[in-house]
């Protein structure tokens, strides 16, 4: 079984950077970049060659290399990238604040799961959460209501790998 990631519209370069630290720190498989995420460069990429720079730059910042040690890839259509995952059976988990969500301490994978990563205001959209398999939550225990985007999945990717 293994993990790999899906983050869809987050806007911070730095937090993808993060992301992409933890990845390595937890020895996740791949990441897969959706929306308007900010990505490093790529084989064949399209961008700009000076906004592709910029961003890889930014992202740098925080990942501090892993951008170049963890797989990642740059998905146009993010509907496409979770049918396609579903037919290779991963299990497809967000991690989101929901009304069925389950607590992450506690859940138990039987395949490898797709950890879908939300925006960092407004969260996952209900049309991509109705194609999740299931929707993990973090408890909370103090005043605030959620965790940063890469701060979150740090903490579930720790608890994800434990199960492995």
């Amino acid at each position: 079984m293994e993990i790999i990631l899906i983050a869809h519209n987050i806007r911070s370069a730095h937090n993808v950077g993060s992301i992409l630290r933890s990845a390595d720190g937890f020895g996740a498989a791949k990441v897969y970049f959706t929306g308007y995420t900010p990505y490093p460069a790529q084989e064949h990429d399209t961008r700009l060659p000076h906004e592709r720079d910029k961003l890889t730059r930014q992202i740098h910042k925080t990942a501090l290399g892993a951008e170049n040690t963890v797989p990642h890839e740059h998905a146009p259509d993010v509907m496409a990238l979770l049918h396609s995952l579903k037919a290779q059976r991963y299990t497809i988990a967000a991690l989101e604040q929901h009304e069925r969500s389950v607590p992450l301490p506690g859940f138990t994978p039987t395949h490898s799961v797709a950890l879908l990563l939300g925006e960092e205001v407004n969260g996952i959209t209900p049309e991509l959460l109705e194609l999740c398999d299931t929707i993990l939550e973090i408890p909370m225990r103090g005043q605030k209501e959620s965790f940063n985007v890469s701060v979150a999945t740090g903490i579930a990717l720790y608890e994800l790998s434990k199960n492995l």
